[in-house]
């Protein structure tokens, strides 16, 4: 049976040469064998005329990751009027400009390391705004989604089912993967889409996010911070990821491979309405490699 892929706003791009390289190494008996390996580069985000940080990625949608990255840090605000995004393939450099002077100066040294990949940093006030917002209360997850979406998400040609190494966020409406982003790192996939929602104006309020990485407190963070009630996860939690997503009234729901998953945060939302009889397993083709050390991604 051929399956149907969904029609994303914005999906991987496995095709496209410039994001993996044919690299041939010997394998475990001694032959000779081709992969493809992800690409790697630097690229580095400026913010008016400020230099704020150089992340490594996949170099794909560099406009989004520049503007997700600089909202998730609040150095943009939600009413900040963009008026432009520059991208210098050669210089490896974006510079995102807005109406408002900025200076972050005294923020810039307050960064701290976080339990991520691939240059996953946070600054010390991330939190700022944290308590202040409010997700929406009516919103619900049907536990078909959960099942649909991660058989449709799972199966889509895609870098990492190409080549590994590499993370997956999607943004989701009911059992509908709207975007599908991958990078090394699951924070530089989440900017991606955190970006390319404040530049096309999609609203939150009714979205699911589902990523391929562990459910940390950063990655709690960051979907409060996007204003996104629904959080699932193919991996596990961490105790503080858990925490903050009570705290927040988040939908958290980690472990989500074939018929399982497990929500330790806005259960209240589930409405179990699958027939688990008629959900299989998860293919062992489409399995994610992480998902046999359930929580090392």
């Amino acid at each position: 049976m051929t399956q149907d892929i969904p029609d994303y706003l914005v999906g991987p791009r496995p095709d496209d040469p410039r994001l993996t390289r044919r690299l041939t190494g010997l394998d475990h008996e001694g032959r000779e064998q081709e992969i493809s390996v992800i690409m790697e580069r630097p690229l580095t985000i400026f913010l008016n005329g400020q230099e704020i940080v150089t992340a490594m990625t996949i170099g794909d949608f560099p406009d989004y990751l520049a503007v997700g990255y600089l909202l998730n840090q609040n150095m943009l605000r939600p009413d900040d009027v963009i008026t432009g995004v520059e991208y210098d393939e050669d210089l490896e450099v974006v510079v995102v400009r807005t109406e408002r002077e900025t200076n972050y100066e005294e923020k810039l040294q307050k960064k701290i390391r976080t339990s991520g990949c691939a240059q996953g940093t946070v600054f010390g006030d991330l939190m700022e705004k944290f308590e202040d917002i409010e997700l929406p209360r009516d919103a619900v997850l049907r536990t078909s989604w959960i099942y649909a979406l991660s058989r449709q998400i799972n199966t889509t040609p895609s870098l990492y089912l190409e080549a590994g190494a590499i993370h997956g966020c999607v943004l989701c409406r009911e059992d509908k993967p709207l975007i599908y982003m991958e990078d090394v790192g699951r924070h530089n996939a989440i900017d991606k889409i955190a970006g390319y929602m404040f530049l096309n104006r999609i609203e939150p309020g009714d979205k699911i996010f589902y990523t391929t990485g562990r459910l940390t407190s950063e990655m709690v963070i960051k979907t409060v911070q996007m204003g996104i009630p629904i959080l699932i996860s193919r991996s596990g939690f961490t105790a503080w990821g858990v925490d903050l997503a009570r705290e927040a009234g988040l939908t958290l729901i980690g472990r989500a491979k074939g018929k399982r998953f497990i929500a330790l945060s806005g259960g209240e939302r589930l409405i179990y309405d699958a027939d688990l009889a008629s959900v299989g397993e998860e293919p062992v083709r489409s399995a994610r490699k992480a998902s046999v050390a359930s929580d090392a991604d």
